[in-house]
């Protein structure tokens, strides 16, 4: 090989070599701490759903959209609009839930099984670690453009009533929420932001 090939070969492999460090770099920079301040800086505001339940005792899986509502840092608005009219608005330590003219409100505290799934998607949004780890075990896989973070629950008490939690994005973006029930049921909730 001639010199001046060789100087050509290896001016390539350390370009090659400096592309794949910038890679690993941009990898290890991205972590569940770099997810949530994302989120937090993006809080989404409203986003349009589409949701289905699969449960056992069912034929085929319920179907329902509508909007989602966020306000920072623990208000969020479930409004479904079809297949019926229902509303359910998580705030604080307490669920109401408006449909059919009646109104009902649950204190979160005495329901951790309904109390659970409001976090994940909660705190989710808000971009807040602590208040995720205070029930989840956190895991993040992917990357920035398309991001998986799957929520395990820490107490057994609450893995007989969920096994996972995954929730999926590009960005500051949430784009989808499946929810895989102990006893087999699941949820998948389909979210794109209104425009």
């Amino acid at each position: 090989m001639s010199p001046r090939r060789a100087r050509l070969a290896l001016a390539r492999a350390a370009a090659l070599a400096l592309a794949l460090f910038a890679c690993l770099a941009a990898d290890a920079a991205w972590s569940v701490d770099a997810l949530m301040a994302l989120l937090r800086s993006h809080p989404p505001a409203r986003a349009h759903f589409d949701e289905q339940k699969s449960v056992s005792i069912l034929d085929r899986p319920l179907e329902s959209s509508g909007e989602l509502v966020f306000t920072p840092p623990d208000r969020l608005e479930k409004h479904v609009t079809s297949p019926g009219d229902e509303r359910i608005v998580a705030d604080r330590g307490e669920l109401v839930v408006e449909h059919g003219g009646r109104r009902q409100v649950i204190d979160l505290h005495e329901h951790p099984e309904v109390a659970v799934l409001i976090e994940s998607i909660r705190g989710t949004l808000a971009g807040d670690r602590a208040a995720l780890e205070r029930t989840y075990g956190l895991s993040l896989s992917g990357d920035e453009r398309s991001w998986r973070l799957a929520l395990v629950p820490r107490a057994a008490s609450l893995q007989s009533l969920v096994a996972r939690v995954t929730i999926e994005g590009s960005g500051a973006q949430v784009q989808r929420v499946e929810i895989e029930q102990a006893d087999g049921d699941r949820s998948l909730m389909q979210i794109r932001p209104e425009k």
